[in-house]
């Protein structure tokens, strides 16, 4: 029997590399007979740059930037395909990693610092650059990302405004006049992990405001500021950064990046296992193991499990899923994708201490389900 294990990172937790590798050391301690192969995977969200620069045998670059509160911070993006494409990680300059609880505020935080990557990445003389958005600290439209890039955001008077929303907030026009060029020669392709569109009850500031520090009262302001960039920026460029698929994710840089630079954004899952040969992987295999922190109604919408899920079954492969969290009563969503879904916990325990044990919990699982399919082996 051969196993494939594609498991997303457990947020908060373990990584997708550590991850799978707590499975098939289970599965080694388990009764069954069978050969395992490891293939962590990612949507765009955090993690996902390192997957790609180790698939690819990529290396690092490694540069200064400012994080979402304006701090110098060492962080490093990969080069991968011989130097021509970059691999940029939204997280390593501007995430919700980088800060302490009590400086969670996305009125206050910018995107200044992926902007900064991106040009080290264009100084490399790349042709394309692939970004991953999830993680984010920011709802600010992009706004950090493309001053750093040279766009200016001006008030009725003309004077130059920060990238932040206290200064936004007086925003009369955008002037795109002294964009770095070398972006708009450059294929850019944003993997993202959300299907949101920018604004609304189902937009960024609504929907991930919140996470990232927002009160009710702020949430209302965002919103605000992203529908101003977004009107400014169809008179531009001429493109809807409201209108289009995924444009919510990283607090609307996705659709800054769309509109001001030509972006492509993708579903960040499918083009990561496309990217990566996936579906060669499934060739010869008997069962998949996938699963990220929690299976729920949200891994329907582009979550990596889901998108490993729907690849295996055209290959008719059965799929267990395995989480953190799954919902208590059947999903029939989930039951379409997943034939057995598995909650890792072996006992009740409060969410810090469960994410400690989720190592454990995961070897624990892993042997579980090897001895499970022993029984089939031995009759």
């Amino acid at each position: 029997m051969h196993i494939l294990i594609a498991p997303n990172a457990f947020k908060n937790s373990l990584t997708a590399l550590e991850v799978s590798l707590a499975i098939r050391k289970g599965l080694q301690n388990s009764n069954l007979s069978c050969t395992t192969e490891c293939f962590p995977v990612g949507d765009g969200g955090d993690g996902t740059a390192q997957l790609i620069i180790d698939r690819f045998k990529g290396s690092k670059v490694y540069v200064k930037v400012h994080d979402p509160l304006d701090r110098i911070v060492n962080t490093s993006f990969g080069l991968i395909e011989k130097g021509k494409t970059a691999v940029i990680e939204m997280a390593d300059a501007s995430g919700i990693r980088l800060l302490g609880e009590d400086e969670l505020n996305p009125l206050q935080t910018s995107s200044v610092g992926t902007g900064e990557l991106i040009l080290a990445a264009l100084d490399k003389g790349v042709s394309k650059i692939i970004v991953g958005l999830g993680g984010s600290a920011t709802v600010d439209g992009g706004a950090g990302m493309l001053s750093a890039l040279g766009v200016k955001f001006l008030d009725n008077y003309g004077n130059v405004l920060s990238p932040r929303h206290e200064d936004l907030a007086k925003l009369a026009r955008i002037d795109v006049s002294a964009i770095d060029s070398r972006i708009l020669k450059c294929r850019i392709v944003v993997l993202c992990d959300v299907n949101n569109r920018l604004l609304g009850k189902n937009g960024s500031a609504a929907v991930f405001g919140p996470q990232k520090g927002a009160k009710k009262s702020d949430v209302i302001k965002l919103d605000n500021l992203l529908a101003k960039i977004s009107s400014l920026g169809l008179k531009q460029t001429g493109r809807q950064m409201d209108k289009v698929k995924h444009g919510g994710a990283a607090g609307g840089v996705a659709a800054a990046l769309y509109a001001f630079c030509n972006a492509e954004l993708v579903a960040g899952a499918e083009h990561f296992l496309g990217f990566t040969d996936f579906d060669m992987r499934l060739k010869g295999c008997d069962l998949v193991i996938t699963g990220e922190g929690s299976l729920d109604t949200q891994t329907l919408h582009g979550k990596a499990p889901l998108a490993v899920s729907v690849m295996a079954k055209k290959h008719n492969i059965p799929v267990v899923g395995i989480a953190g969290r799954v919902p208590l009563s059947r999903d029939r969503g989930l039951g379409n994708h997943f034939d057995v879904l598995m909650a890792i916990g072996h006992e009740p325990s409060d969410l810090s201490r469960a994410i400690a044990d989720t190592r454990a919990n995961l070897i624990r699982t892993g042997t579980l389900i090897g001895n499970l399919f022993s029984l089939s082996q031995n009759k």
